[in-house]
């Protein structure tokens, strides 16, 4: 309990006290954000720096290093892949971020490039999630023998990479308002971290190892956000960026993928799989029968532009945040209870 307290706190705290440091910086080079003029009218956000999800990354790597200092938690393999993972993700969003700011547009690699990028993370994750962290190939929901489906190496590995390329890329459409990105993620992160400790308390059931060093790395994204989210709230006075997004999605995707949550990730994670799905229904929708279904994606711009302040819009997804992952929290207790009678 003590490294997962000295984990959140040293990254709360480098994050609150790094952004406006970062914030003055970017501000004295004039590397501000670009704003799209084809939907909700947030053109006075222009220039408003971004990057911030430097701050996110640093602070969360240190926090989570910082939780086994003085503690008897020792490093595992699993949550070394987790930490390189989540950093190359967070490099690919800087360099995205980094040309769109150079070029003063809000766009930065072309999608080919990013895609590529994505891919190649996911790939080496999920290679040496097999081969060199051995984590269970079997189709899980809130442990390795639920349900239990063999999928093999190869199947879940390609699960595994879909996975982390969808949650990265979904976290990124739903970071489109001030805070809606770190106040969600928060309570994702917050009750991965409750599952890690709940299953480092009891091995004999889920028969996981690094499941207290992966949660290590949870609640240091706990704090990372919670002290980004002092920044970012509206009026934000800097945004994450891909750099934040890209890092925030992979760290979902990998921590639950090697805690045995492959299923539950839909759950805990579930408003950025709202987010993700209605750009998906749009396109297909406008493609396949030539109209759209929302008048924006992704979806919390349909409610901008049916009139919803922005607060309002942010406040009210937060609130579907907490709820599914309190949902996904209740049904691992809730399997829990079910397997604690029978052992």
């Amino acid at each position: 309990m003590l490294s997962l307290m000295e984990a959140g706190g040293v990254s709360f705290l480098l994050t609150i006290f790094l952004t406006p440091m970062l914030i003055r910086y970017l501000r004295d080079r004039s590397m501000g954000q670009s704003i799209r003029e084809d939907g909700p009218q947030h053109q006075h956000k222009a220039g408003t720096p971004t990057m911030g999800g430097v701050v996110i990354v640093f602070a969360s790597v240190v926090g989570y290093l910082m939780g086994h200092v003085g503690t008897a938690i020792t490093f595992t393999r699993a949550g070394v892949l987790a930490i390189l993972t989540i950093t190359a993700a967070g490099l690919l969003g800087f360099a995205d971020d980094a040309i769109s700011v150079r070029h003063s547009r809000n766009l930065g690699l072309n999608k080919r490039g990013k895609l590529l990028g994505q891919l190649a993370i996911a790939a080496a994750f999920a290679t040496l999630a097999v081969t060199w962290v051995h984590t269970s190939t079997t189709l899980s929901f809130t442990r390795w023998s639920l349900p239990g489906w063999h999928l093999g190496p190869v199947s879940w590995a390609l699960l595994c990479v879909f996975a982390l390329v969808a949650t990265s890329n979904a976290v990124n459409f739903t970071d489109g308002l001030d805070g809606l990105v770190a106040g969600s993620s928060t309570f994702s992160f917050a009750v991965i971290a409750i599952i890690g400790y709940w299953e480092f308390r009891h091995f004999s059931i889920y028969q996981l190892s690094p499941s207290l060093d992966l949660g290590l790395i949870a609640v240091a994204f706990v704090g990372a956000c919670l002290g980004f989210l002092w920044w970012n709230a509206a009026p934000a006075k800097i945004f994450m960026g891909d750099t934040g997004s890209l890092a925030i999605g992979t760290s979902l995707a990998s921590v639950c993928f090697l805690m045995n949550l492959d299923l539950l990730l839909i759950i805990i994670g579930g408003l950025f799989v709202v987010e993700a799905a209605s750009v998906v229904l749009q396109i297909f929708s406008y493609r396949v029968f030539g109209r759209r279904i929302f008048r924006m994606t992704p979806i919390h711009h349909h409610f901008e532009l049916k009139g919803w302040p922005e607060t309002t819009v942010t406040i009210r997804f937060w609130i579907l945040a907490i709820l599914l992952a309190a949902l996904g929290l209740g049904i691992f207790y809730g399997d829990f209870l079910k397997i604690a009678k029978v052992v």
